[in-house]
């Protein structure tokens, strides 16, 4: 959300409202407040980041979709605010301050035990090889050929799979453990043969087709993202 200030807040009478739709109504107000603030200290459009892991809207908070409705419903009726992704202020303002936010997540106790603790702290070491292993593919792959092209975007895929923040997660909880270890598992074991198949030349076409056909979650990912 971003803006100019010029906060004037309007009277809807509680009654008219469900809580979501109140709540909605009252983030929206105090953004427009922080914003009439900020606007008098920085020399460009204030902005206010708010990331949501989006899996919580209706998951753990039923009303959540109702309430980002209204969110956006709200600030698109004040004059002084708008929606814009980061990419679009970015393109605006162009010389901004570097500024490196602290460590925290929402998990138990504000930082990150939960993945990383004596249950799960076993897939780091692999993930990071792999991550490695990844970058060095996408730099040495520059123009592959259809086939190969095809092997780096599902280890691509296979690397994504296995870095999913829910299986530490489901370990550290103790719900469904063998299955959080089995996908850990097998997604970096997918990963480490098509890392040898690319690297020796030896990528087999049906056991390629196999894995594009069972996770084949992000279609149009290109490896090239790890250049």
């Amino acid at each position: 959300i971003t803006g100019k200030g010029d906060w004037k807040e309007p009277y809807i009478p509680e009654e008219a409202r469900s809580k979501a739709e109140l709540h909605a109504w009252d983030f929206v107000n105090n953004r427009s407040k922080q914003i009439a603030f900020l606007v008098n200290h920085m020399e460009t459009e204030p902005i206010i980041i708010s990331p949501y892991d989006a899996e919580l809207f209706g998951h753990w908070w039923f009303e959540g979709p109702h309430w980002l409705e209204h969110v956006l419903r709200n600030a698109a009726a004040k004059p002084n605010l708008k929606t814009v992704t980061p990419g679009d202020y970015l393109s605006r303002y162009t010389k901004l301050q570097t500024a490196i936010p602290c460590a925290s997540s929402w998990g138990n106790k504000g930082y990150n035990d939960v993945w990383l603790n004596g249950t799960n702290d076993w897939i780091y070491r692999h993930l990071h090889q792999a991550g490695d292993r990844m970058i060095h593919l996408a730099h040495t792959y520059l123009h592959p050929d259809p086939l190969t092209k095809r092997a780096l975007n599902q280890a691509a895929r296979e690397l994504f799979y296995a870095q999913s923040s829910d299986w530490a997660f489901i370990m550290k909880t103790g719900t469904m453990v063998d299955y959080a270890k089995k996908r850990t598992i097998q997604h970096l074991s997918r990963f480490n043969k098509l890392y040898e198949a690319i690297t020796k030349a030896k990528v087999e076409p049906g056991w390629l087709i196999r894995l594009e056909r069972k996770d084949n979650l992000f279609p149009d990912l290109s490896y090239k993202v790890f250049c």
